[in-house]
């Protein structure tokens, strides 16, 4: 089945690529979950505006990307959480709670689709979390959780 993805897939595409998949993956999986549409002769206009909203929202080029990789690097990134006695969270931090962090430090708008935390971040300390600026560059940050 010809499917228009909506969002970026990982192993699949980007936001606006017209692939082939299997037919149940499409209609069980990706369409439900509004990570893409058929795929129709219309469809190329639905094309056509996902791509432009994409490169809006995208970093152009590979030196801006790491210029905001520089500026996201040189960060220092503290997170105020509640946590209980042990040092563990009541709950884990998400990447909306990054991005809240990357901008109160002054740092370059990130979108919150971008960031990937390895393993859920559950306890006070120090953590790796990696941000996609582009296709080619990856910011690394260390995110220092402390009991707030």
């Amino acid at each position: 089945m010809k499917i228009i993805l909506t969002h970026e897939v990982p192993g699949l595409g980007s936001a606006g690529e017209v692939v082939e998949v299997k037919d149940g993956y499409a209609r069980n999986f990706l369409v439900p979950r509004g990570f893409a549409i058929r795929w129709t002769k219309g469809g190329q206009k639905d094309v056509d505006a996902i791509r432009r909203a994409r490169k809006i929202h995208e970093i152009q080029t590979l030196e801006a990307a790491n210029e905001v990789k520089a500026k996201l690097e040189g960060l220092q990134i503290k997170l105020a959480v509640r946590s209980g006695d042990a040092g563990r969270l009541f709950g884990s931090v998400t990447q909306a709670d990054v991005v809240d962090a990357i901008k109160a430090a002054d740092g370059p708008a990130v979108d919150k689709r971008a960031i990937a935390i390895a393993s859920p971040i559950k306890t006070v300390g120090s953590h790796k979390v990696s941000v996609k600026l582009h296709s080619d560059v990856q910011a690394n940050l260390d995110v220092n959780v402390v009991a707030g």
